[in-house]
């Protein structure tokens, strides 16, 4: 080595901190790599990605080819910098611990921690290109590391470790929830509050997106023929439960095409009525959203009437309730959907009792509370524990309300001046 000049040394110096950047720039690389971009590229057909996940699948051979390469190019940088060093400062002990800061300090500042920064922060731009330098070595590496394995594999045994499996572990639901709200950069708005809105359908229940049994239209049966006629020329729905009397007695569901199919060919009567009836379909109340998605689907049922635990009618449900709450509300004409609250000059919400909790939340931004009541009327009465009378105020997380109208025993219009949700800082 005496015969070697020192200009060799240092250009050889430079190349083999080069090297070990590449190495580590590379592991950096791989393990920062975005597996579902990955998989995307490979399903592109991308040469590149292909290798890469190769690479990736034999993840404890290609670290050992990365290691194996980067500690035999750092014990070459350190002889390479003593070298250097005793023919510059000459022989000594000072001298050669000044050789190993100086080798320190070149492997960390060039060939570690500068590059697995860069590694880190271009991993597609850099793992890609590297699988083609990778797989070769792979290939020529292969009996050195299988002899090195051979070590490790003994090592775990002693110590009673099991290696990991090439098997992934399933991602639950919270963390798929978790990988959702972190791409939101990366995802159209509209598809990402679609997504979280279908996380959310395990949560929710049909107790929460019911129209309430006051607000059911039904047909009664009994009633004069003129006045059924009347109801069926008005209403603003397709479908329409059927009663004998009272919503206590339910005898089916009609939907109004078959009525007008049925009027063609004769005079509509209540036997031609109850002929053309499906058979009404209950929903237990506390079953999820997703749930009933799923029930509506298997029964080819888009009208569903929640019942309580002693069979009494709580309220109604339909399909398109399920997927408002996925997609946001569709147009509507139906005069329980509209007028619910109307924005006043001052900047305030004249809003009806009636109007629910998670309606106001998700269309105003507010915060009301979803774990009790469903609608602001239930949550007053159950924050003052009594009917309250017009004029009296109170505030109800955070939001200022005003009672401006009761009428038999609830609370009819409410004045809520909104206040801003405050984003936590990070």
């Amino acid at each position: 080595m005496d015969d070697i000049p020192i200009s060799a040394m240092l250009i050889a110096l430079v190349v083999l901190l080069a090297l070990s950047g590449f190495f580590s720039i590379s592991e950096t690389s791989m393990m920062a790599l975005n597996r579902y971009r990955l998989r995307h590229l490979v399903s592109e057909g991308s040469r590149a990605a292909r290798l890469t996940d190769r690479l990736l699948q034999k993840i404890d051979k290609l670290l050992g080819v990365i290691l194996l390469g980067n500690n035999l190019i750092n014990a070459a940088i350190a002889v390479i910098v003593a070298e250097i060093a005793k023919r510059l400062l000459g022989e000594g002990e000072a001298v050669l611990a000044a050789a190993t800061g100086i080798a320190t300090f070149f492997i960390l500042v060039f060939a570690e921690i500068s590059p697995k920064i860069m590694g880190a922060a271009y991993p597609e731009q850099i793992a890609l290109p590297a699988s083609y330098i990778l797989t070769p070595l792979l290939r020529l590496a292969t009996p050195i590391i299988w002899f090195v394995n051979l070590f490790v594999q003994l090592l775990l045994w002693l110590l009673h470790l099991k290696p990991p499996t090439d098997s992934a572990r399933p991602l639950s639901m919270p963390e798929l929830r978790t990988l959702v709200m972190e791409g939101a950069n990366f995802i159209p708005a509209k598809h990402h509050t679609i997504l979280m809105n279908l996380f959310d359908l395990e949560d929710i229940t049909v107790d929460d997106v019911m129209t309430p049994r006051a607000q059911i239209e039904a047909l009664d049966i009994d009633a004069p023929i003129e006045s059924i006629r009347e109801e069926l020329a008005t209403t603003n729905h397709t479908r329409l439960p059927v009663c004998a009397g009272s919503l206590d007695n339910i005898i089916g569901i009609l939907h109004l095409r078959k009525v007008l199919h049925q009027t063609r060919s004769e005079e509509l009567s209540r036997e031609t009525l109850k002929e053309i009836l499906r058979e009404p379909y209950f929903i237990p109340e506390g079953t999820p959203l997703f749930t009933q998605l799923q029930n509506f689907q298997g029964t080819q049922r888009r009208l569903g009437l929640v019942v309580d635990e002693y069979g009494e009618i709580q309220g109604l449900v339909t399909l398109e309730d399920i997927l408002e709450e996925i997609v946001g509300e569709f147009t509507s004409n139906a005069p329980t959907r509209g007028n619910l609250f109307t924005p006043q000059p001052d900047g305030s919400l004249l809003v009806e009792g009636r109007c629910s909790l998670r309606l106001l939340n998700r269309k105003l931004g507010l915060n009301f509370p979803l774990d009790g009541p469903k609608t602001i009327n239930g949550l007053i009465l159950e924050h003052l524990e009594n009917i309250p009378e017009a004029g009296v105020s109170l505030k109800i997380a955070g939001h200022p309300i005003e009672i401006v109208q009761t009428q038999d025993r609830m609370v009819k219009v409410v004045r809520i001046i909104p206040v801003p949700v405050r984003e936590e800082a990070v």
